[in-house]
């Protein structure tokens, strides 16, 4: 397998294929469909690319359907609106005809207004480090998405990636959303963990939305605080803010995706 970090930093690094259009690779993964976070990842960077004078300021994507990994992916990119501070964008991530994801995305140029948040404890960070399979990055937390005792189903999962050019902070950190949030509705599951996909149960996620409130950089520590309220009707849902250490909220991000116990 490439090594993970460089492999991920290339997938972003889209191809234009015509107007509106940009082609991304897929990771080299040993994973059976395209991992979610790529595709979430690579839509923040094609809405990016399309309005340069403009940060992503909201993303909802809906998952259509798998993709397959020996196939690059196409994204088409519609404008709706576009003015001096605010525009409107869909995107299509398409392999052959089929679209397997589609993206609306709110973009917003840099302004000054007023500055408020409520205050916000953010505790210190851990000493021991977690691996978080497909995290090519320091990731540290208190607790464990493999434990099989029952728990409060939430996390304060820390991360800091190497040097990096800030303009992929949106990028890199919707790539680490998508990966911990079902394993964060399965704490309340006695006897079933994170690490028990594909047996004791079958998940896949469906929506997924992400708000990025303020510039930031992922080099730096950054603190994703995430819980999940609900576990139902073959579903879990789950949400999450992202602060820095000093507390600043620079995202928020939630999740819907379909989950089945075997049992």
């Amino acid at each position: 397998m490439a090594d993970l970090w460089s492999d991920l930093l290339d997938c972003l690094d889209l191809t234009p294929r015509g107007p509106g259009a940009f082609e991304g690779r897929n990771q080299q993964l040993s994973y059976h469909r395209l991992f979610g976070g790529q595709l979430l990842a690579q839509f923040v960077q094609a809405a990016a690319l399309s309005c340069q004078d403009k940060a992503v300021k909201s993303l909802h994507v809906v998952f259509a359907r798998a993709g397959r990994t020996d196939e690059p992916v196409r994204y088409d990119v519609t404008r709706h609106h576009e003015g001096g501070t605010f525009a409107t964008l869909s995107i299509v991530a398409r392999q052959q005809a089929d679209a397997i994801a589609t993206a609306s995305v709110s973009m917003h140029a840099a302004e000054n207004g007023l500055d408020r948040q409520t205050a916000t404890r953010v505790p210190p960070i851990p000493d021991a480090p977690l691996e978080v399979d497909l995290i090519p990055w320091e990731t540290r937390s208190t607790a464990d998405l493999d434990a099989p005792a029952a728990a409060a189903p939430e996390i304060d999962l820390w991360m800091r990636t190497p040097p990096v050019d800030a303009a992929l902070a949106p990028a890199l950190t919707a790539y680490a959303t998508d990966l911990t949030l079902i394993g964060t509705a399965l704490r309340q599951v006695d006897g079933v963990g994170q690490r028990d996909a594909g047996t004791a149960f079958a998940s896949a996620v469906t929506t997924h939305t992400l708000w990025f409130h303020r510039p930031f950089r992922t080099e730096d520590w950054l603190l994703l605080r995430q819980h999940s309220p609900l576990l139902a009707h073959g579903r879990s849902f789950g949400r999450g803010d992202v602060f820095t250490a000093g507390g600043d909220l620079v995202a928020s991000y939630a999740q819907e995706a379909l989950l089945r116990f075997t049992n």
